[in-house]
């Protein structure tokens, strides 16, 4: 497995070293219960613990810890512990691979890139099934995720690049005059 597993080892190495994922994106539920679709577009940071997504609505940051998420709409910031059990897009899990519950596979895919396909047969996994498409530079170009109700995820990434970590990047920018609701401390 060592040898399928090639593309997602060095795909974990480059945020274990500390690198940043940037790329817009658009992000697209499928739920097959109600039938509703929801898209986001924008532009995504991803590190081995953090992530931060700034759409035409929203900006949410995700440290690992801590979970704030503004709405442009509501004009309001509300703050909680992060829980990456409850994070269905948790897209650093979903770029690192799995958990040892999935089987890992990679195969060629377009013009020199990479399918890994990650596939779990436990029913506690969030996701039955994962796959990323990486290009030949290993630059990640699209996840789809399967979950256990059969939703489906599908994350396109366009002009994606590694980049190096700053302690900028993953900084909320509080917006002025937003309301702000602290949900953390009616969580413990």
């Amino acid at each position: 497995m060592a040898v399928q597993a090639q593309s997602l080892d060095s795909l974990r190495a480059k945020f274990e070293s500390g690198e940043v994922f940037s790329s817009s994106f658009e992000h697209i539920y499928n739920d097959t219960f109600t039938g509703e679709t929801q898209t986001t577009t924008g532009t995504i940071w991803i590190d081995s613990s953090q992530y931060k997504i700034v759409s035409e609505n929203s900006i949410m940051v995700v440290d690992g810890e801590v979970s704030y998420v503004y709405d442009s709409s509501k004009d309001r910031v509300i703050i909680s512990e992060y829980v990456e059990e409850d994070d269905d897009f948790a897209p650093s899990r979903m770029l690192q691979g799995v958990d040892s519950s999935y089987s890992i596979s990679e195969e060629p895919y377009s013009e020199g890139g990479v399918l890994i396909n990650m596939v779990s047969d436990d029913p506690f996994s969030v996701f039955s099934e994962v796959s990323v498409e990486l290009n030949e530079s290993g630059i990640p170009q699209r996840i789809e995720a399967i979950d256990q109700v059969e939703n489906e995820l599908v994350t396109n990434f366009y002009d994606g690049r590694f980049i190096s970590a700053s302690d900028t990047i993953f900084r909320f920018p509080k917006p002025d005059g937003a309301e702000v609701i602290d949900l953390r401390h009616e969580s413990r």
